[in-house]
């Protein structure tokens, strides 16, 4: 059975930073496209970045120069790091992973920015 656990969300403050960590059981992990979503209260959820199986990576406008994404194929994990954290970057923060047919997603971790 196919799981992704994310941990590393919480409460920070404006302009703090968070690392959210993503854990995937998937054998074929190296193949796959990893991405980081969010959902805030009343929203869709949308795309915020993701990188390939080849690294190359594609962020949302709204976090160019605030997050990094990076993923460990040797052991399975990808990762967000968030600085110059906003309050309106406070929402329920998904991994994702795509690849042919193959669609998974994570169970969310809060990430709440506020003073």
């Amino acid at each position: 059975q196919v799981q992704l656990v994310e941990s590393g969300g919480g409460l920070v403050q404006p302009g703090g930073s968070l690392r959210l960590s993503c854990a995937a059981s998937l054998s074929i992990f190296r193949y796959m496209t990893m991405g980081w979503y969010r959902q805030a209260p009343g929203k869709q959820r949308e795309l915020v970045a993701s990188i390939n199986s080849g690294s190359t990576i594609n962020y949302a406008d709204f976090v160019k120069g605030r997050f990094t994404i990076s993923r460990d194929n040797n052991k399975n994990m990808v990762y967000l790091q968030m600085n110059s954290l906003k309050p309106e970057d406070t929402a329920v923060y998904y991994c994702n992973s795509q690849a042919w047919n193959l669609d998974y997603w994570g169970q969310g971790t809060q990430v709440t920015v506020s003073s």
